[in-house]
């Protein structure tokens, strides 16, 4: 059971960002799978990456790393926090993998009942 009209949020979120921070002729993926017990979706790009150091508080409300503000001075710094909130409504969970200079990966994962 989810809410269709947030999760489509979370979609939406994950993709303006791969849009936002990766540049022309970059790539951005979308996967969803299923694993035991869950269900997964990935969006991963080419962009900018984040910092390791920056890895750790990227879901909090308002933080921006350096790098994020310098590709893109606007934004508020809520979108993957409102990202997170939803997926924990949901049950489910967040995890992130990145590399400065060659991309993100973002997935959701959410418990299937």
């Amino acid at each position: 059971f989810a809410d269709s009209g947030r999760l489509q949020q979370v979609l939406h979120n994950l993709l303006e960002n791969a849009l936002r921070y990766t540049e022309a002729g970059g790539r951005i993926d979308v996967l969803v799978e299923s694993a035991p017990g869950e269900a997964r979706l990935t969006v991963s790009d080419t962009g900018v990456g984040i910092p390791a150091e920056d890895l750790p508080y990227i879901f909090e409300r308002f933080f921006r790393s350096k790098a994020s503000r310098r590709v893109n001075p606007g934004g508020s710094g809520l979108g993957l926090s409102i990202v997170r909130w939803i997926v924990e409504a949901h049950k489910g969970r967040m995890t992130v993998e990145s590399q400065l200079g060659r991309g993100s990966s973002f997935t959701v994962h959410l418990p299937v009942i």
